[in-house]
């Protein structure tokens, strides 16, 4: 069997992330804590995995605003609870346990809520990603 390895010529190393030492952190939303699996530093930048969920903090942000990721692959499986998103071209789609969203890359969305329980796992590539607030596309369906 001839397996695919990164094309570049970076060598991935083995990464086995423990929950017994997860470390939640700070990210890219306030209402929400990261835990960062360690796929960023194993695939050498390739790609970004963590554990993202509710820390009980009631606020808005910019990312209820529509917005776009800078990826090429953006998979998001639901641990826990629910949220209900907007997406370009797509309308909108509660997410809840056990779902799966794969993104389409570029794509506009946003989200309009969640539950305080809310927990996902999120892979996305290059590990490097950003987001950018953007104008609400022609295909929005709910008011912000």
């Amino acid at each position: 069997m001839s397996i695919k390895t990164p094309t570049d010529g970076k060598a991935w190393d083995f990464v086995h992330n423990l929950a017994s030492e997860a470390e939640w952190t700070p990210g890219l939303r306030e209402i929400f804590e990261y835990r960062d699996l360690g796929v960023k530093g194993g695939s050498k930048g390739d790609y970004v995995a963590h554990v993202v969920r509710a820390n009980g903090k009631k606020m808005t942000d910019d990312v209820q605003h529509w917005h776009l990721h800078d990826c090429t692959f953006q998979l998001v499986y639901v641990l826990n609870g629910w949220a209900t998103f907007e997406y370009e071209g797509q309308g909108v789609h509660t997410i809840r346990k056990g779902d799966c969203i794969l993104q389409k890359p570029l794509i506009k969305h946003r989200e309009i809520e969640c539950s305080e329980d809310f927990e996902v796992l999120e892979i996305v590539a290059p590990g490097n990603f950003e987001t950018r607030i953007v104008d609400a596309p022609a295909t929005a369906a709910a008011a912000e």
